[in-house]
């Protein structure tokens, strides 16, 4: 939440690139091209598939972009497609996931924040959320993911930090988190 500026910060400093962002309103930090999906997906209900995409490319005008972004997001969400007709709030709760990630990336954020994104999914569809952001990923998308299924956000990520209770307890390569004796028997079960 404070990276996207809908939170002050209450010590240190966050930038992008170099340019220091913490100080700026949330419109201008999206402009910058940070963009978040928070936590409970947060979609317009009343709208359908397709007006909530648009909503996410609002900073785009060129229709041709746009376009591609819409085939993009159905090339990720087949399911998409096939309700882009629909409203929001009609969808399941892993289809909302997917419209919520998919309206994001409309975007076309140079980083994006996931905060909670397989929170009350069923384990197959985690297993396909996990996999399209894997995708997302590889296609040289920075994501910044907030987890508590740990062993899938070590899996996903490069780097990892384990936090409690607001406090980073320990940090390290993603491949190294998965190997330590402590978090294994600590998050990984």
């Amino acid at each position: 939440m404070a990276i996207s500026g809908i939170q002050e910060i209450r010590q240190g400093k966050i930038t992008l690139q170099g340019d220091m962002i913490d100080k700026l309103p949330p419109e201008e930090i999206v402009r910058r091209g940070v963009v978040q999906v928070p936590e409970g997906r947060r979609i317009f209900p009343d709208l359908t598939v397709m007006e909530n995409l648009i909503l996410g490319a609002y900073l785009n005008r060129d229709r041709k972009k746009r376009k591609a972004l819409v085939e993009n997001a159905f090339t990720l969400f087949p399911v998409l497609k096939e309700r882009r007709g629909q409203s929001g709030g009609t969808l399941s709760g892993g289809e909302q996931q997917m419209l919520a990630i998919a309206r994001a990336l409309m975007a076309s954020p140079r980083l994006l924040l996931l905060d909670e994104p397989s929170l009350g999914l069923a384990p197959l569809i985690v297993e396909q959320i996990m996999a399209i952001i894997g995708q997302i990923r590889e296609d040289g998308l920075t994501i910044l993911l907030v987890e508590q299924n740990a062993n899938a956000a070590l899996e996903l990520g490069d780097y990892g930090y384990v936090i409690e209770t607001g406090r980073v307890v320990l940090e390290d390569q993603s491949c190294e988190l998965l190997k330590n004796p402590m978090v294994k028997e600590a998050y990984l079960g």
